[in-house]
């Protein structure tokens, strides 16, 4: 069975590559529709990964938040006292706190205001798995001292060349004086283009309106041999409703469901690799229709001869598969250039993986089968009668 699949790939084969111009307009569409699918996956998951880097970030077994908590970048604030009451379990070690709120930085150079991640941490116990912030610690003691994120957009000037030459740099931050001390790398993210690090206390000055008591996220160590999934259950009983316990995969599932299913963004990336799926599709089944339709005496010949509606479907498969193929190879190619391109030029983590490459594959083999069984009804229609 399988040495006669392998001598029908020639004639496939002959047929693909007879006429090159047809060729060449079969693999180029192809190659674009695998290169649309390439980049709206790695746009989709670059967003994942940036949105929910900070949380990988976090050194806690369990995260305590307000129940309305949708987005890391739109986070509501709940009382401390909450987070307190979780230190009466047996199991909890120690808790933290971290505030979060966009602010305002000014560009040094231009002078232009951008938004901007604060996040406002205990100096003593930062709760951050970042060696910077660890060793800037006595710095960030300091009143109106911060430590900004290298991989933040450049639009925010050349912070950390300066730096990293004369040691501090004074900005403008909520339309206060502040002094960068350090950095550290978190990154950008589509909803938020930088990040910045400063004490609880020097956060409470850069927003006057907060409340002490607030904050917005609450971590929580536990003792060893204690469970985070048994604890979290047992918090969530003890526990008011209005605050909700989550482990960290909880917690960086939140942020993925929502830019995944309440965010716009995530449906648009979605639809654009379904439009490079049909528009893939759609280039395939009129280059094997053209194909067929050029051919169809040839093929009503073999019919007469003996040859079986079968072997012609199977040779038919062939093309398409190797179509496939074909058209694979420079859409990857050309999606890896794109991504470099595109992270050049945003710093989102961008970049092929072997489990997208597979995917696309599979993708384009399913679409170059289907557009295959489309087209065997005009080859169905071969009649050996034509040829006399």
């Amino acid at each position: 069975m399988f040495g006669k699949w392998l001598r029908r790939t020639p004639l496939a084969l002959r047929q693909v590559m007879k006429e090159k111009t047809r060729l060449a307009v079969a693999v180029a569409g192809i190659a674009f529709a695998d290169m649309l699918i390439f980049l709206q996956m790695g746009f989709q998951d670059a967003l994942f990964d940036s949105a929910t880097k900070p949380h990988s970030l976090l050194e806690a077994d369990l995260v305590m938040t307000n129940p309305q908590l949708q987005t890391l970048f739109s986070v509501k604030s709940f009382s401390r006292e909450r987070l307190y009451q979780a230190l009466s379990h047996e199991g909890v070690q120690s808790v933290s706190s971290v505030y979060i709120s966009l602010g305002q930085w000014k560009n040094p150079e231009t002078r232009i205001n951008r938004a901007i991640l604060i996040w406002g941490i205990d100096p003593e116990a930062p709760g951050l798995n970042l060696p910077e912030v660890k060793q800037n610690a006595t710095q960030l003691q300091l009143l109106n001292r911060v430590l900004f994120d290298r991989a933040g957009r450049p639009e925010y000037g050349a912070v950390a060349d300066a730096v990293q030459k004369h040691g501090t740099l004074e900005v403008e931050l909520n339309r206060q004086n502040v002094q960068v001390t350090g950095l550290f790398t978190i990154g950008s993210s589509f909803a938020a283009d930088g990040n910045v690090i400063t004490s609880d206390s020097t956060f409470l000055k850069l927003f006057p309106e907060r409340q002490p008591n607030q904050i917005e996220v609450g971590l929580i160590k536990l003792k060893p041999g204690f469970n985070p999934t048994q604890v979290e259950k047992q918090l969530a009983k003890e526990l008011s409703p209005d605050v909700r316990v989550l482990t960290l995969e909880g917690f960086a599932g939140v942020e993925k469901y929502y830019w995944e299913s309440q965010g716009t963004i995530g449906f648009i990336f979605g639809l654009g690799v379904i439009v490079g799926f049909i528009v893939g599709i759609v280039i395939v089944y009129q280059i094997l229709y053209s194909d067929v339709s050029d051919h169809l005496p040839e093929y009503a010949t073999l019919k007469a001869m003996g040859y079986s509606d079968g072997y012609l479907l199977g040779v038919l498969f062939q093309e398409a598969l190797l179509l496939a193929a074909l058209g694979y190879v420079p859409g990857f190619l050309i999606a890896i250039a794109l991504y470099q391109v595109t992270y050049a030029a945003t710093l989102l983590p961008i970049a092929m993986t072997l489990t997208r490459a597979i995917t696309v594959f599979i993708i384009t083999i399913v679409m170059c089968t289907f557009s295959g069984a489309v087209a065997m009804r005009k080859l169905q229609s071969a009649d050996p009668a034509d040829v006399f």
